[in-house]
């Protein structure tokens, strides 16, 4: 899972890092790691979308992750759609041409940051 953070004006989204799936208490000790460390007043969960919009099983499971993400950790969780982030997370890096090594490893934190600012721009004029 990639993780981003944005600037304290909520303008620009920079990648953090990349937590492995290893286990739910793993990932949920790493986010809470995160959370508490940077301040976080906000998380955005991309919602994994089929192509055509509609939302299958997998947007389901990440509802019900969202909901106890928000629970857990007594923060606003907004859902964002991700379709298409890590191909132009790819694009991005072969763009920057970088090896197919660097790229595999900085995928999910960089289609993270795709996600985030892509929030982050729709939602400028909700900011104080």
């Amino acid at each position: 899972m990639g993780l981003a953070i944005s600037d304290p004006l909520g303008i620009i989204a920079q990648p953090l890092s990349v937590v492995s799936n290893t286990s739910a208490d793993a990932l949920l000790d790493a986010l809470e790691h995160v959370i508490s460390e940077r301040g976080v007043t906000r998380i955005v969960v991309g919602l994994p979308l089929r192509l055509d919009g509609t939302e299958g099983e997998a947007a389901s499971a990440v509802r019900i992750f969202a909901d106890g993400l928000g629970q857990r950790f007594g923060v606003p969780v907004a859902l964002w759609d991700e379709r298409m982030t890590t191909a132009q997370a790819e694009r991005a890096m072969l763009d920057a041409d970088l090896s197919r090594a660097k790229r595999r490893k900085r995928r999910d934190k960089v289609a993270a940051q795709i996600l985030l600012q892509s929030y982050l721009d729709a939602h400028r004029d909700d900011a104080p």
